[in-house]
């Protein structure tokens, strides 16, 4: 599941530089979002620390400083994804995230490792791709404002008598032209012909796309094919009819791709996906397990992992882009660990993996962090959603303890969760408020430890009921 992220350094002011960053400021910038787990925040920061060292290095010393990937041990719910997602977004660097269960061993159909690898590069070549059209943001703009002025007042090429005085006549005519096009510059720019139709000529964009149902490396088959022909047949144009306001996004994104270098952007691309690509592998602990004495093939175990290691490891994956180097890509690998242990790996790849955190199960004072503490939180998210209908939605200390409580008995009694148990609370607690919305006639709704005891402690007291509700 590919995952675009931009960076989020920037939130932080100008003055704090991704090569400034400190361990401690990352953990810092980790801890607005992530509650506890201190040990797995410092493993990632020294991470992305030394991969900010490594670039300072002379070349012939920073090509041998390789990553050192991370295994996360933990159940669901404590914030395995949520600290690699983070991470990236505070390096602004390509990332996915995808379930190591998806893969299958070279020889059956499905999914080959190396797709994740192509899967990355076309990440950064969109993030590249969107930096470098918003450098050339307003010389697009100004290009568009140029060609709808010419569209709006063309050039007169009408036909001129041989004895008319052609020098005077033309001087003339070009003051009046330029001082009409001023002024619809003027009444474009202040939107006053915002509701004017023109007739634009723009790239047909609904290429069709080829569907192939094979194995390894043909997920990019479809992609190949229609290369193949946009190269033999000219790009398709269509002329339409809209007006001004809509013209502009039209226009906008085919004069960006015309101002921009696309072998240049995917130059750059590629060397970011090599440089400062994260994939984080979820759902490790599926894959572990060596093979048995009985002979049956097992095409999601010690296979997959052997596909794995070479990826790891560190080799060179053929992509539409060109070939790319997973030498330097960090890898943070995941998994719950319930059945099978971080042992149950192959050797080969257990040595891939030297960093090791194990994270912690959350406490009681963990969730009630969780509800209130990070940005955009559990319970700042629900207030937000139901000020939009003229709700203020407002809990009290005692209903977010009571909140807390309950979710720590209903994990430690059934599956343990994390986090997540708090998502089905939240929504069964607020399930007659949000349905009713703006039909309510009091608009400001106090949850207190009474209304959530009210809502949900019937469920949780009945077992039965809340192994299929809760």
């Amino acid at each position: 599941m590919p995952i675009y992220l931009n960076g989020e350094i920037k939130e932080t002011g100008s003055k704090l530089k991704l090569d400034d960053l400190t361990p401690r400021q990352i953990v810092a910038e980790l801890d607005k979002y992530i509650i506890g787990q201190i040990n797995a925040k410092r493993a990632v920061a020294v991470a992305l620390r030394n991969r900010i060292r490594r670039h300072k290095l002379p070349p012939e010393i920073a090509q041998d400083v390789l990553p050192k990937n991370i295994l996360m041990i933990g159940t669901t719910g404590v914030g395995k994804t949520e600290i690699a997602r983070r991470l990236a977004r505070i390096a602004n660097s390509p990332f996915i995230k995808i379930e190591a269960s998806k893969f299958t061993e070279v020889g059956y159909v499905g999914r080959d490792v190396e797709s994740m690898i192509r899967e990355l590069t076309e990440i950064a070549v969109e993030m590249t791709k969107q930096a470098a059209y918003l450098d050339v943001l307003e010389r697009a703009k100004q290009n568009i404002e140029e060609k709808i002025l010419d569209i709006l007042l063309p050039s007169n090429n009408s036909y001129v008598s041989p004895d008319f005085n052609e020098a005077s006549s033309n001087s003339d005519d070009n003051i009046k032209t330029n001082r009409t096009r001023e002024k619809l510059r003027e009444q474009l720019i202040t939107g006053e012909l915002d509701e004017r139709l023109i007739e634009i000529e723009t790239q047909d964009r609904s290429n069709a796309m080829i569907d192939f149902v094979g194995g390894q490396g043909m997920e990019e088959m479809g992609v190949n094919i229609r290369d193949m022909f946009g190269n033999l047949f000219p790009t398709k144009t269509v002329k339409r009819k809209i007006k001004i306001s809509d013209a502009k996004d039209y226009m906008l994104r085919d004069e960006q791709e015309n101002l921009v270098d696309m072998e240049q952007i995917t130059r750059a691309a590629i060397e970011k996906t090599e440089s400062s690509g994260i994939i984080f592998l979820d759902e490790i602990d599926k894959i572990a397990g060596r093979e048995s004495n009985s002979g049956s093939p097992d095409v999601s175990r010690e296979g997959v992992q052997r596909d794995l290691l070479p990826v790891v490891e560190g080799t060179t994956v053929n992509t539409r882009y060109g070939m790319v180097s997973t030498e330097h890509i960090l890898f943070v690998a995941a998994g719950a660990f319930h059945i099978s242990k971080p042992s149950d790996l192959i050797p080969e790849l257990q040595g891939r993996f030297p960093i090791r955190v194990e994270l912690e199960s959350l406490t009681l004072e963990d969730f009630k962090q969780i509800l209130i503490q990070p940005k955009n939180s559990l319970i700042m998210q629900y207030q937000a959603l139901l000020k939009t209908e003229g709700i203020e939605l407002e809990f009290t200390e005692d209903a977010i303890s009571t909140l807390a409580e309950m979710a720590v008995t209903i994990n430690k009694f059934s599956e343990d969760i994390g986090a997540r148990r708090l998502h089905t609370l939240l929504e069964k607690l607020l399930e007659e408020i949000s349905f009713l919305g703006d039909e309510l006639e009091n608009k400001n709704q106090i949850i207190d430890a009474e209304y959530v005891r009210d809502k949900l402690e019937g469920i949780i007291k009945d077992q039965n009921l809340r192994q299929y509700i809760l």
